[in-house]
């Protein structure tokens, strides 16, 4: 296994880990951009009204872009076992 065979893997991780993490982030700071302005609007500087919708938001967008992650991972994963053998020269 040669530098140019690591960092080909690491790049694939970096990119695989970005692409299934990337929606949840995302979704997270529109509601978190959204509760911003509400709360600069209405002058209420509660803390705790930031955490509740966050979480519920990503929570709902785990259960919409669950099975694209979950495709995504697979394929990494199935991709990388199938390239044992060739690492391993």
């Amino acid at each position: 296994m040669d530098q140019t065979t690591i960092i080909t893997l690491a790049k694939d991780a970096m990119t695989v880990t970005l692409l299934v993490a990337s929606p949840m982030l995302l979704i997270g700071m529109v509601v978190g951009i959204v509760i911003a302005v509400f709360q600069s609007v209405t002058q209420i500087q509660e803390m705790t009204l930031t955490f509740v919708p966050k979480i519920v938001a990503i929570m709902l967008g785990m259960l919409f872009f669950a099975s694209w992650m979950l495709t995504k991972l697979t394929d990494y994963t199935t991709d990388l076992i199938t390239r044992i053998p060739d690492l391993i020269r």
